[in-house]
């Protein structure tokens, strides 16, 4: 390929992707001192001459390589000298986890974003290929991948990332660079990183044996993916608007059986994704699997159970599942503490509060018999009352009822989940219950037509995105 075609050709990819906003100064370009990210780097330095942006070389040492590393990390400085180019290096070693390549990537993202904001960096540029977009989708649709997995290398991510070579194959990018420009990694011909075997062995078995242009294949699935992907999300973020919400005080995501199973299939399993990934950060090793066992839990008739998928906890109670982190549900978790009468506590383990303050009865003309049952007779109460957990055993008799009921069939009854009956709070003094969240006073202290101070019992919710407002009485 000619070099001025090589050219229009990363510029096309620049202009249909976005890559680069008209007010930018300044750009990263990674470089590992492979063929690849050299290239790059020297095709924005001609861009540069042109359009004046501001370059800055990045690269990353890993040291995996010993000797080899650190010569790759001169080279770079070296070539940036000659460029003229600013270069910072930064030594990342690795802690050695399971799945050395994803942990080298993260560590390099993540110091990728760190520059960004430290140095005003407009984006960073990578030197990923269309031969890399072919390697990483048939990797990912080995390992079973869906639509999501599929997109695979993005020509532009959320936070900056851009890929100008993503159209480009390996060798198209090497044409442009003469012997020894570059230095080789020698990690790349080891047969225990799979994705050497798929580049060494696989693809060109399949090119040889099925098809001469299984990279252009393979590329085009990764682009056909991506739009479906930006289709699905604007869909996925109206039904996690309209279905997903977290408990107040807690973070995790509720949802109910009966709007998960009246989706269809393909929008509940990309909702089920979805509220995974709102609790771990990420959908890696979430597979198939994982999510058809989730709604299979949802599709249960009726009862309660519980499954762990990597990274989050899934309960079902009643019509409600509930995504958590692990362990974030451990069952009961025991409080007591003196409240003040009148004033207020904030709950533990809870953004909410709970306030205890006098109003002004009404007129006896104007008392509304059911309304006051609303409140509690302050006659009744002392000057301080505990507020605790419920226990199991528990029970009051709530207005209305002649006898006591359990709190656990008051909870069976209203359909309480389980996660929310683990704080439940309760004000009582010694061994009766005075009030209850949802259920109100006990009959004993509730206030009457003829009570002459009356207090109401309030629990407000305080979270980062709505003020304090009344929730249950």
């Amino acid at each position: 390929m000619r070099p001025d075609t090589f050219h229009e050709r990363v510029t096309a990819s620049l202009d249909r992707w976005k890559m680069i906003p008209h007010d930018a100064r300044r750009i990263g370009i990674a470089v590992s001192g492979g063929a690849d990210s050299v290239a790059l780097l020297r095709f924005f330095h001609a861009l540069a001459n042109q359009t004046g942006f501001e370059l800055v070389v990045l690269h990353v040492n890993h040291q995996l390589r010993g000797a080899e590393s650190d010569a790759d990390a001169r080279f770079v400085s070296n070539l940036a000298e000659t460029l003229n180019i600013p270069c910072e290096v930064a030594e990342l070693p690795l802690a050695g986890n399971e799945n050395l390549e994803q942990e080298a990537r993260d560590l390099r993202r993540a110091w990728f974003r760190n520059r960004m904001r430290a140095l005003n960096l407009d984006r960073v540029a990578l030197g990923h290929t269309a031969s890399d977009q072919a390697e990483t989708v048939l990797y990912r649709f080995l390992r079973g991948a869906a639509t999501a997995g599929l997109s695979a290398i993005r020509p532009v991510t959320d936070d900056g990332l851009i890929r100008p070579f993503i159209a480009c194959t390996r060798d198209e990018v090497r044409e442009q660079l003469a012997p020894g420009d570059w230095r080789d990694d020698s990690s790349n011909r080891d047969p225990a990183f799979d994705r050497n075997r798929i580049r060494q062995q696989l693809l060109p078995y399949l090119r040889d044996n099925w098809n001469p242009q299984i990279e252009n294949a393979l590329s085009t699935t990764a682009e056909w993916a991506q739009d479906e992907e930006a289709y699905w999300r604007t869909i996925v973020h109206n039904l996690a608007q309209e279905h997903l919400s977290p408990p107040h005080g807690e973070s995790a995501q509720i949802c109910t059986t009966e709007a998960l199973n009246a989706l269809p299939v393909a929008a509940a399993r990309r909702l089920i994704r979805h509220a995974i990934e709102q609790i771990r950060g990420d959908l890696r090793s979430i597979e198939f699997a994982h999510v058809e066992r989730i709604r299979a839990l949802a599709a249960q008739p009726e009862g309660a159970g519980r499954l762990q998928i990597p990274g989050v906890d899934i309960m079902r109670s009643f019509g409600w599942l509930r995504f958590a982190t692990p362990n974030a549900y451990s069952g009961e978790r025991h409080f007591s503490a003196k409240v003040t009468v009148p004033g207020e506590i904030r709950l533990p383990e809870s953004s909410s509060v709970l306030i205890i303050r006098e109003v002004l009865p009404k007129p006896a003309s104007e008392s509304l018999y059911n309304e006051m049952l609303r409140y509690v007779d302050g006659d009744r109460l002392p000057g301080s009352i505990e507020l605790r957990t419920w226990q199991p055993g528990d029970q009051f008799r709530p207005v209305g009822k002649r006898s006591e009921v359990k709190l656990k069939t008051l909870f069976q009854e209203a359909k309480i989940p389980l996660w929310e009956r683990r704080t439940w709070p309760v004000l009582a003094i010694g061994d009766s219950i005075v009030w209850t969240r949802n259920f109100g006073a006990a009959a004993d202290f509730a206030a009457g037509p003829d009570t002459s101070r009356p207090m109401s019992i309030t629990e407000q919710v305080n979270n980062r995105n709505q003020d304090p407002g009344p929730v249950r009485l």
